[in-house]
């Protein structure tokens, strides 16, 4: 269980990562906490890469509560941490600490990102449906979690080096999913493949994945992981076949939601948090 605090007790959270300065991580933790009456928490960016991650942790004191960890050092949170949730030791990744009586907690809240991508696309039940994911990298495990969670029954894994998406075929046949990778290239197969998916969830940077614009458009609905620059080319050419698009900002406010549950032990003030991504 999370340390709860008392509104009027000092509590400090933040963000990890390099590069961290975009992050919109702030916005929706500070507006939760005031929303929720904390006016004394704060919330920050700090710049950490996997490296630094383990001495920056053992260095803070009690008032510190959580952690939000993105890119590079979701691998190094894991192997940081104390304790580790089901879900976190089965994707190999955590994007969250979380100050226990034990130490620290990790657990892997981009599930829910994605997971709440999927429902405001109308994709919770997939119901054996096939999909595609763009990536192996660490936003892609999570995403697989997801879509095993929604009763997908296959997916496509789309990657320029098949070596890359071993251990993601590992978890997909853990997960129950049948896996097919496809090299990472426009074609007519992967617009066949895009076009007959359920969801296709590109877990690409945006100017990378920008090749496959012509093939992705076909898809139905696009999980886009990135949300700056906006609109990516993913995202304008499924828009532009009148496909639906959740962003990455979408999938922000669904694991944040969690984050700031394990953190102060309430339940999230959502509305309050989406009000703030929109300003």
């Amino acid at each position: 269980m999370p340390v709860t605090a008392a509104p009027s007790t000092f509590r400090r959270a933040a963000v990890l990562g390099s590069p961290i300065g975009h992050s919109r991580s702030p916005d929706l933790h500070l507006a939760a906490y005031r929303a929720l009456g904390l006016a004394d928490w704060t919330y920050e960016r700090i710049e950490c890469t996997a490296e630094q991650l383990g001495d920056l942790v053992d260095g803070l004191d009690d008032s510190w509560v959580g952690l939000s960890v993105t890119m590079p050092a979701k691998v190094a949170a894991l192997d940081h941490a104390d304790e580790v949730t089901g879900r976190a030791a089965m994707v190999g990744s955590a994007n969250t600490l979380v100050r226990t009586p034990a130490g620290w907690s990790a657990d892997c809240t981009d599930i829910d990102g994605v997971t709440g991508a999927l429902r405001e696309l109308g994709a919770e039940s997939l119901d054996g449906a096939s999909t595609v994911v763009l990536g192996a990298g660490g936003t892609a495990r999570p995403a697989l979690a997801a879509l095993a969670a929604a009763g997908a029954g296959s997916v496509t894994v789309v990657v320029r080096e098949t070596a890359r998406a071993t251990t993601l075929l590992e978890l997909a046949d853990t997960l129950g999913l049948t896996a097919e990778v496809v090299d990472f290239a426009p074609s007519d197969d992967l617009a066949s493949r895009c076009a007959s998916a359920a969801v296709t969830v590109s877990t690409v940077p945006a100017q990378a994945a920008a090749p496959l614009a012509v093939s992705v458009a076909a898809s139905p609905r696009l999980v886009d992981a990135i949300y700056a620059p906006w609109p990516t080319p993913l995202a304008a050419a499924v828009t532009d076949r009148g496909g639906a698009v959740a962003g990455g900002l979408v999938m922000l406010l669904h694991q944040a939601v969690t984050q700031v549950e394990l953190f102060t032990g309430r339940a999230a003030p959502r509305d309050a948090m989406a009000a703030a991504l929109a300003r």
